[in-house]
Protein backbone atom coordinates (compact mmCIF):
# COMPACT_ATOMS: atom_id res chain seq x y z
CA UNK A 1 0.00 0.00 0.00
CA UNK A 2 3.36 2.06 -0.23
CA UNK A 3 4.28 4.66 3.06
CA UNK A 4 3.13 4.63 6.58
CA UNK A 5 0.28 7.45 7.05
CA UNK A 6 -1.77 9.36 5.02
CA UNK A 7 0.39 12.97 5.07
CA UNK A 8 -1.89 16.16 4.30
CA UNK A 9 -5.30 14.46 5.15
CA UNK A 10 -7.42 15.14 7.98
CA UNK A 11 -7.33 12.28 9.93
CA UNK A 12 -3.53 10.39 10.36
CA UNK A 13 -4.40 6.98 9.84
CA UNK A 14 -1.50 4.42 9.21
CA UNK A 15 -1.48 2.01 6.04
CA UNK A 16 0.19 -0.40 8.46
CA UNK A 17 -2.74 -0.25 10.28
CA UNK A 18 -5.01 -1.17 7.31
CA UNK A 19 -3.16 -3.67 6.58
CA UNK A 20 -2.55 -5.62 9.80
CA UNK A 21 -6.60 -5.10 10.12
CA UNK A 22 -7.35 -6.54 6.84
CA UNK A 23 -4.81 -9.90 7.85
CA UNK A 24 -7.06 -10.51 11.00
CA UNK A 25 -10.47 -9.76 8.58
CA UNK A 26 -8.89 -12.57 6.03
CA UNK A 27 -8.01 -15.24 8.83
CA UNK A 28 -11.63 -14.72 10.64
CA UNK A 29 -13.09 -15.62 7.04
CA UNK A 30 -16.74 -14.96 7.02
CA UNK A 31 -19.94 -14.55 4.83
CA UNK A 32 -19.96 -11.58 2.38
CA UNK A 33 -22.17 -8.31 3.09
CA UNK A 34 -24.89 -6.35 1.43
CA UNK A 35 -22.44 -6.13 -1.88
CA UNK A 36 -21.85 -9.74 -2.17
CA UNK A 37 -18.13 -9.58 -2.24
CA UNK A 38 -16.57 -12.14 -0.23
CA UNK A 39 -12.85 -12.39 1.24
CA UNK A 40 -11.57 -14.01 -1.64
CA UNK A 41 -12.84 -11.67 -4.17
CA UNK A 42 -12.04 -8.56 -1.98
CA UNK A 43 -8.06 -10.18 -2.09
CA UNK A 44 -8.36 -10.48 -5.62
CA UNK A 45 -8.17 -6.64 -5.76
CA UNK A 46 -6.23 -6.59 -2.49
CA UNK A 47 -4.04 -3.35 -3.25
CA UNK A 48 -6.71 -1.12 -4.70
CA UNK A 49 -9.54 -2.26 -2.19
CA UNK A 50 -6.98 -1.00 1.02
CA UNK A 51 -5.57 1.74 -0.50
CA UNK A 52 -9.39 2.66 -1.53
CA UNK A 53 -10.41 2.20 2.27
CA UNK A 54 -7.37 3.90 3.69
CA UNK A 55 -7.89 6.69 1.55
CA UNK A 56 -11.18 7.37 2.60
CA UNK A 57 -10.82 6.92 6.12
CA UNK A 58 -7.98 8.98 6.00
CA UNK A 59 -10.01 11.60 4.59
CA UNK A 60 -13.27 11.50 6.18
CA UNK A 61 -15.30 10.43 3.45
CA UNK A 62 -15.27 6.94 4.18
CA UNK A 63 -19.46 6.07 4.96
CA UNK A 64 -20.06 2.43 5.83
CA UNK A 65 -22.50 0.45 3.86
CA UNK A 66 -25.76 -1.25 5.97
CA UNK A 67 -25.36 -4.22 7.09
CA UNK A 68 -26.59 -7.33 6.08
CA UNK A 69 -29.20 -8.73 8.83
CA UNK A 70 -29.10 -12.60 9.05
CA UNK A 71 -31.68 -14.59 11.39
CA UNK A 72 -30.19 -17.20 13.49
CA UNK A 73 -32.42 -19.31 14.97
CA UNK A 74 -31.67 -19.57 19.23
CA UNK A 75 -31.46 -22.99 20.61
CA UNK A 76 -34.27 -22.03 23.17
CA UNK A 77 -36.87 -20.85 20.15
CA UNK A 78 -36.72 -17.35 18.12
CA UNK A 79 -34.18 -16.07 16.32
CA UNK A 80 -30.86 -13.87 16.45
CA UNK A 81 -30.58 -11.21 13.91
CA UNK A 82 -26.63 -11.07 13.40
CA UNK A 83 -25.53 -8.00 11.44
CA UNK A 84 -22.65 -8.77 8.53
CA UNK A 85 -20.36 -5.43 7.18
CA UNK A 86 -18.97 -5.55 4.06
CA UNK A 87 -15.57 -6.87 3.85
CA UNK A 88 -14.06 -3.50 3.94
CA UNK A 89 -16.23 -2.61 6.54
CA UNK A 90 -14.83 -4.93 8.89
CA UNK A 91 -11.32 -4.12 7.70
CA UNK A 92 -12.09 -0.22 8.91
CA UNK A 93 -14.17 -1.40 12.20
CA UNK A 94 -10.62 -3.72 12.82
CA UNK A 95 -8.59 -1.07 12.23
CA UNK A 96 -10.61 0.80 14.82
CA UNK A 97 -10.54 -1.50 17.02
CA UNK A 98 -7.07 -2.57 17.00
CA UNK A 99 -6.39 1.35 18.44
CA UNK A 100 -9.27 1.22 20.87
CA UNK A 101 -8.48 -1.83 22.71
CA UNK A 102 -5.19 -1.56 24.05
CA UNK A 103 -6.77 1.94 25.41
CA UNK A 104 -9.35 0.86 27.30
CA UNK A 105 -8.10 -2.99 28.32
CA UNK A 106 -6.54 -1.81 31.28
CA UNK A 107 -9.42 -0.21 32.82
CA UNK A 108 -11.86 -3.49 32.57
CA UNK A 109 -12.86 -5.66 35.59
CA UNK A 110 -10.76 -8.43 35.95
CA UNK A 111 -13.95 -10.46 36.40
CA UNK A 112 -14.47 -9.55 32.36
CA UNK A 113 -14.10 -12.40 30.28
CA UNK A 114 -15.40 -11.76 26.85
CA UNK A 115 -12.98 -10.92 24.08
CA UNK A 116 -10.38 -9.87 26.03
CA UNK A 117 -6.70 -11.35 25.46
CA UNK A 118 -5.52 -13.88 27.70
CA UNK A 119 -9.18 -14.94 28.44
CA UNK A 120 -12.26 -16.92 27.76
CA UNK A 121 -15.37 -18.36 28.26
CA UNK A 122 -13.96 -21.52 29.84
CA UNK A 123 -12.24 -19.62 32.52
CA UNK A 124 -15.32 -17.62 33.01
CA UNK A 125 -16.74 -21.07 33.64
CA UNK A 126 -13.86 -22.31 36.01
CA UNK A 127 -14.34 -19.23 38.42
CA UNK A 128 -17.93 -19.58 38.62
CA UNK A 129 -18.14 -23.14 39.63
CA UNK A 130 -15.48 -22.12 42.24
CA UNK A 131 -17.58 -19.55 43.45
CA UNK A 132 -20.90 -21.72 43.25
CA UNK A 133 -18.90 -23.74 46.06
CA UNK A 134 -18.79 -21.39 48.32
CA UNK A 135 -22.09 -19.21 48.22
CA UNK A 136 -25.33 -20.42 48.36
CA UNK A 137 -27.12 -18.32 45.41
CA UNK A 138 -26.89 -17.19 42.37
CA UNK A 139 -28.39 -14.34 40.37
CA UNK A 140 -28.33 -15.47 36.48
CA UNK A 141 -28.66 -12.20 34.84
CA UNK A 142 -30.34 -11.97 30.93
CA UNK A 143 -31.08 -8.06 29.27
CA UNK A 144 -33.50 -8.01 27.07
CA UNK A 145 -32.62 -7.65 23.59
CA UNK A 146 -28.80 -6.31 24.67
CA UNK A 147 -27.68 -5.78 20.99
CA UNK A 148 -30.21 -4.38 20.30
CA UNK A 149 -30.79 -1.52 23.04
CA UNK A 150 -27.49 -0.52 24.02
CA UNK A 151 -27.63 3.71 24.08
CA UNK A 152 -25.69 5.12 21.41
CA UNK A 153 -24.92 8.23 22.96
CA UNK A 154 -23.72 6.33 26.11
CA UNK A 155 -21.54 4.36 23.77
CA UNK A 156 -20.00 7.43 21.97
CA UNK A 157 -19.35 9.26 25.70
CA UNK A 158 -17.67 6.37 26.92
CA UNK A 159 -15.70 6.40 23.61
CA UNK A 160 -14.82 10.04 23.96
CA UNK A 161 -13.40 9.46 27.71
CA UNK A 162 -10.85 7.33 26.24
CA UNK A 163 -9.45 8.82 23.44
CA UNK A 164 -10.02 12.00 21.49
CA UNK A 165 -8.79 10.51 17.96
CA UNK A 166 -11.50 12.28 15.79
CA UNK A 167 -11.45 9.66 13.28
CA UNK A 168 -12.54 7.13 16.16
CA UNK A 169 -15.33 9.05 16.65
CA UNK A 170 -16.51 9.96 13.62
CA UNK A 171 -16.70 6.37 12.44
CA UNK A 172 -18.08 4.66 15.64
CA UNK A 173 -21.08 6.76 15.63
CA UNK A 174 -21.45 6.07 11.86
CA UNK A 175 -21.40 2.32 12.25
CA UNK A 176 -23.79 2.81 15.14
CA UNK A 177 -26.19 4.37 12.80
CA UNK A 178 -25.80 2.06 10.14
CA UNK A 179 -28.68 0.91 8.66
CA UNK A 180 -29.71 -2.71 8.78
CA UNK A 181 -30.95 -4.77 5.54
CA UNK A 182 -32.99 -7.58 5.97
CA UNK A 183 -32.79 -10.54 3.33
CA UNK A 184 -36.38 -9.42 2.28
CA UNK A 185 -35.29 -6.12 0.84
CA UNK A 186 -36.39 -4.17 4.28
CA UNK A 187 -34.04 -1.61 5.24
CA UNK A 188 -34.42 -0.68 8.89
CA UNK A 189 -32.64 2.63 10.43
CA UNK A 190 -31.29 1.92 13.65
CA UNK A 191 -31.21 4.62 16.66
CA UNK A 192 -30.13 2.48 19.37
CA UNK A 193 -27.87 -1.12 19.74
CA UNK A 194 -24.84 -2.43 17.86
CA UNK A 195 -24.58 -4.70 15.09
CA UNK A 196 -24.01 -8.26 16.61
CA UNK A 197 -21.62 -9.40 14.23
CA UNK A 198 -19.81 -6.17 13.45
CA UNK A 199 -16.08 -6.22 13.90
CA UNK A 200 -15.98 -3.20 16.80
CA UNK A 201 -19.17 -4.36 18.68
CA UNK A 202 -17.25 -6.62 21.03
CA UNK A 203 -14.98 -3.84 22.32
CA UNK A 204 -18.03 -1.15 22.19
CA UNK A 205 -20.39 -3.50 24.24
CA UNK A 206 -17.52 -4.64 26.88
CA UNK A 207 -17.34 -0.46 26.93
CA UNK A 208 -20.45 0.09 27.90
CA UNK A 209 -21.02 -2.49 30.31
CA UNK A 210 -18.23 -1.51 31.82
CA UNK A 211 -19.21 1.61 33.42
CA UNK A 212 -22.81 0.36 33.02
CA UNK A 213 -22.33 -3.11 34.82
CA UNK A 214 -18.48 -3.85 35.96
CA UNK A 215 -17.54 -0.82 37.56
CA UNK A 216 -21.22 -0.17 39.25
CA UNK A 217 -21.48 -3.47 40.38
CA UNK A 218 -17.65 -3.45 42.31
CA UNK A 219 -19.12 0.29 43.70
CA UNK A 220 -22.03 -0.51 44.88
CA UNK A 221 -21.53 -4.50 45.87
CA UNK A 222 -18.00 -4.83 46.41
CA UNK A 223 -18.66 -8.14 48.27
CA UNK A 224 -20.58 -9.66 45.80
CA UNK A 225 -18.26 -11.25 43.05
CA UNK A 226 -19.86 -12.34 39.72
CA UNK A 227 -18.21 -12.92 36.21
CA UNK A 228 -19.61 -11.56 33.03
CA UNK A 229 -18.95 -12.82 29.12
CA UNK A 230 -20.58 -9.68 26.79
CA UNK A 231 -23.98 -9.89 27.66
CA UNK A 232 -23.83 -12.88 30.00
CA UNK A 233 -23.48 -12.74 33.33
CA UNK A 234 -23.94 -14.27 37.23
CA UNK A 235 -23.56 -12.68 40.70
CA UNK A 236 -22.86 -14.96 43.74
CA UNK A 237 -24.38 -13.71 46.95
CA UNK A 238 -24.69 -15.43 50.23
CA UNK A 239 -28.11 -15.06 51.08
CA UNK A 240 -31.87 -15.03 49.15
CA UNK A 241 -32.59 -11.70 50.73
CA UNK A 242 -29.01 -10.63 49.33
CA UNK A 243 -29.98 -11.92 46.02
CA UNK A 244 -33.20 -10.33 45.75
CA UNK A 245 -31.48 -6.66 46.35
CA UNK A 246 -28.66 -7.51 44.18
CA UNK A 247 -31.33 -8.70 40.91
CA UNK A 248 -33.45 -5.72 41.68
CA UNK A 249 -30.50 -3.06 42.20
CA UNK A 250 -29.17 -4.24 38.44
CA UNK A 251 -32.86 -3.96 37.06
CA UNK A 252 -33.13 -0.33 38.37
CA UNK A 253 -29.62 0.60 37.34
CA UNK A 254 -30.28 -1.00 33.88
CA UNK A 255 -33.03 1.00 33.65
CA UNK A 256 -31.53 4.46 33.53
CA UNK A 257 -30.13 3.36 29.73
CA UNK A 258 -33.38 2.54 29.03
CA UNK A 259 -32.59 -1.76 29.08
CA UNK A 260 -34.51 -4.36 31.16
CA UNK A 261 -33.66 -7.30 32.91
CA UNK A 262 -35.65 -10.35 30.96
CA UNK A 263 -38.49 -11.23 33.81
CA UNK A 264 -38.78 -14.58 32.89
CA UNK A 265 -35.11 -15.66 32.06
CA UNK A 266 -33.60 -13.96 35.07
CA UNK A 267 -33.25 -15.68 37.96
CA UNK A 268 -32.49 -16.59 41.51
CA UNK A 269 -30.60 -19.89 42.21
CA UNK A 270 -29.78 -22.16 44.83
CA UNK A 271 -27.11 -23.93 44.76
CA UNK A 272 -27.85 -27.32 46.44
CA UNK A 273 -25.07 -29.70 47.21
CA UNK A 274 -24.67 -32.33 49.70
CA UNK A 275 -23.48 -29.75 52.55
CA UNK A 276 -26.27 -27.12 51.83
CA UNK A 277 -29.55 -27.80 53.83
CA UNK A 278 -33.34 -26.98 52.87
CA UNK A 279 -34.74 -25.92 49.20
CA UNK A 280 -36.17 -24.02 46.61
CA UNK A 281 -38.09 -23.77 43.46
CA UNK A 282 -35.07 -23.02 41.02
CA UNK A 283 -31.57 -25.38 41.25
CA UNK A 284 -30.35 -24.69 37.99
CA UNK A 285 -28.80 -22.04 35.71
CA UNK A 286 -26.92 -22.20 31.85
CA UNK A 287 -23.74 -19.75 32.13
CA UNK A 288 -22.09 -20.00 28.06
CA UNK A 289 -23.34 -22.99 27.13
CA UNK A 290 -23.17 -25.01 30.50
CA UNK A 291 -25.60 -26.37 32.90
CA UNK A 292 -24.75 -25.83 36.87
CA UNK A 293 -26.86 -28.21 38.97
CA UNK A 294 -26.38 -30.53 41.50
CA UNK A 295 -24.71 -33.85 40.45
CA UNK A 296 -23.39 -36.51 41.82
CA UNK A 297 -19.83 -37.27 42.06
CA UNK A 298 -17.46 -39.13 43.83
CA UNK A 299 -14.50 -37.95 46.04
CA UNK A 300 -10.88 -39.40 45.76
CA UNK A 301 -12.10 -42.11 48.45
CA UNK A 302 -14.82 -43.84 46.01
CA UNK A 303 -17.54 -41.67 48.41
CA UNK A 304 -20.19 -40.31 46.42
CA UNK A 305 -22.43 -37.03 47.02
CA UNK A 306 -24.11 -34.23 45.49
CA UNK A 307 -21.94 -31.80 44.28
CA UNK A 308 -23.21 -28.40 42.48
CA UNK A 309 -20.86 -28.13 39.01
CA UNK A 310 -21.39 -27.37 35.56
CA UNK A 311 -21.72 -29.68 32.44
CA UNK A 312 -23.17 -29.28 28.44
CA UNK A 313 -26.08 -27.80 28.42
CA UNK A 314 -29.00 -29.58 26.67
CA UNK A 315 -29.55 -26.99 24.42
CA UNK A 316 -25.65 -27.59 23.53
CA UNK A 317 -25.97 -31.02 22.78
CA UNK A 318 -29.04 -30.34 20.86
CA UNK A 319 -27.75 -27.76 19.08
CA UNK A 320 -24.08 -30.28 18.12
CA UNK A 321 -26.76 -32.84 17.46
CA UNK A 322 -28.04 -31.46 14.85
CA UNK A 323 -24.93 -30.53 13.30
CA UNK A 324 -24.00 -34.16 12.98
CA UNK A 325 -27.45 -35.41 11.31
CA UNK A 326 -26.41 -32.62 8.87
CA UNK A 327 -23.37 -34.25 7.52
CA UNK A 328 -25.38 -37.31 6.39
CA UNK A 329 -22.57 -39.96 7.11
CA UNK A 330 -24.50 -42.76 5.18
CA UNK A 331 -24.63 -40.79 2.11
CA UNK A 332 -20.93 -40.24 1.75
CA UNK A 333 -19.50 -44.07 0.80
CA UNK A 334 -17.81 -42.54 -1.56
CA UNK A 335 -15.81 -41.17 1.09
CA UNK A 336 -13.30 -43.69 3.14
CA UNK A 337 -12.64 -43.52 7.21
CA UNK A 338 -9.39 -41.43 6.93
CA UNK A 339 -11.88 -38.77 4.78
CA UNK A 340 -14.54 -38.56 7.00
CA UNK A 341 -11.80 -37.78 10.04
CA UNK A 342 -10.42 -34.79 7.91
CA UNK A 343 -13.60 -33.29 7.26
CA UNK A 344 -14.83 -33.53 10.90
CA UNK A 345 -11.98 -34.08 13.22
CA UNK A 346 -11.62 -30.17 13.50
CA UNK A 347 -15.11 -29.32 14.83
CA UNK A 348 -15.25 -32.18 17.13
CA UNK A 349 -11.93 -31.78 18.75
CA UNK A 350 -13.55 -27.91 19.10
CA UNK A 351 -16.45 -29.36 20.73
CA UNK A 352 -14.50 -31.47 22.93
CA UNK A 353 -11.79 -28.78 24.28
CA UNK A 354 -14.99 -26.91 25.26
CA UNK A 355 -17.58 -28.88 26.52
CA UNK A 356 -15.15 -32.01 27.72
CA UNK A 357 -13.50 -29.79 30.79
CA UNK A 358 -15.96 -30.27 33.19
CA UNK A 359 -18.11 -33.30 33.89
CA UNK A 360 -16.91 -34.74 30.87
CA UNK A 361 -18.97 -37.96 31.18
CA UNK A 362 -21.99 -35.94 30.08
CA UNK A 363 -20.30 -35.27 26.59
CA UNK A 364 -20.73 -39.13 25.90
CA UNK A 365 -23.82 -39.83 24.42
CA UNK A 366 -23.15 -37.21 22.05
CA UNK A 367 -19.94 -38.74 20.84
CA UNK A 368 -21.65 -42.52 20.59
CA UNK A 369 -24.02 -40.32 17.73
CA UNK A 370 -21.13 -40.15 15.68
CA UNK A 371 -19.73 -43.65 16.34
CA UNK A 372 -23.61 -44.87 15.52
CA UNK A 373 -23.33 -42.78 12.54
CA UNK A 374 -19.90 -44.20 11.41
CA UNK A 375 -21.53 -47.82 11.45
CA UNK A 376 -24.56 -46.71 9.28
CA UNK A 377 -21.42 -45.58 6.86
CA UNK A 378 -20.05 -48.75 7.20
CA UNK A 379 -23.55 -50.58 6.40
CA UNK A 380 -24.05 -48.68 3.42
CA UNK A 381 -20.38 -48.21 2.31
CA UNK A 382 -19.87 -52.50 2.64
CA UNK A 383 -21.79 -55.05 1.05
CA UNK A 384 -20.49 -57.57 3.60
CA UNK A 385 -21.90 -55.13 6.70
CA UNK A 386 -25.17 -54.38 4.82
CA UNK A 387 -28.18 -54.82 7.28
CA UNK A 388 -25.56 -56.06 9.84
CA UNK A 389 -25.01 -53.34 12.18
CA UNK A 390 -23.78 -55.43 15.35
CA UNK A 391 -20.79 -56.52 13.07
CA UNK A 392 -20.42 -53.41 11.48
CA UNK A 393 -20.07 -52.23 14.87
CA UNK A 394 -17.54 -54.76 15.85
CA UNK A 395 -14.92 -53.67 12.88
CA UNK A 396 -15.39 -50.38 13.95
CA UNK A 397 -13.86 -51.58 17.21
CA UNK A 398 -11.24 -53.16 15.58
CA UNK A 399 -9.83 -50.10 13.74
CA UNK A 400 -10.12 -48.12 16.70
CA UNK A 401 -8.46 -50.43 18.70
CA UNK A 402 -5.97 -50.22 15.63
CA UNK A 403 -5.68 -47.02 15.23
CA UNK A 404 -7.19 -44.92 18.34
CA UNK A 405 -5.70 -40.93 17.61
CA UNK A 406 -7.95 -41.84 13.98
CA UNK A 407 -11.12 -39.72 14.86
CA UNK A 408 -11.01 -37.01 18.13
CA UNK A 409 -13.81 -38.41 19.66
CA UNK A 410 -11.86 -42.04 19.78
CA UNK A 411 -8.85 -39.62 21.36
CA UNK A 412 -11.41 -38.60 23.52
CA UNK A 413 -11.97 -42.23 24.72
CA UNK A 414 -15.51 -42.44 22.99
CA UNK A 415 -14.97 -45.89 21.71
CA UNK A 416 -17.35 -47.84 19.10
Amino acid sequence: MGGPSGQGKPFNISKLLVWEAWKRVRANGGAAGIDGVTVEQFEAVLKDNLYVLWNRMSSGSYFPSAVKAVEIPKSGGGVRVLGIPTVADRVAQTAAAMVLEPIVEPIFHDDSYGYRPRRSALDAVAVCRKRCWRSNWVVDFDIRSFFDSVPHDRILAAVAHHTDLKWLLLYVQRWLVAPSCGQDGSVMNRSRGVPQGASISPVLANLFLHYSFDAWMAREFPAVPFERYCDDSVAHCETFEEATRVRDAVAARLAEFGMELHPDKTRIVYCKDTDRRGDHEVTSFTFLGYTFRPRLSRNRWGKHFVNFTPAVSREAVRRMSREIRSWHFPRRSDKSLQDLARMFNRIVQGWINYFGRFYKSMLYPLLQQLNTKLVQWATRKYKRLKRRERRARLWLRRIARQEPALFAHWRFGAYP
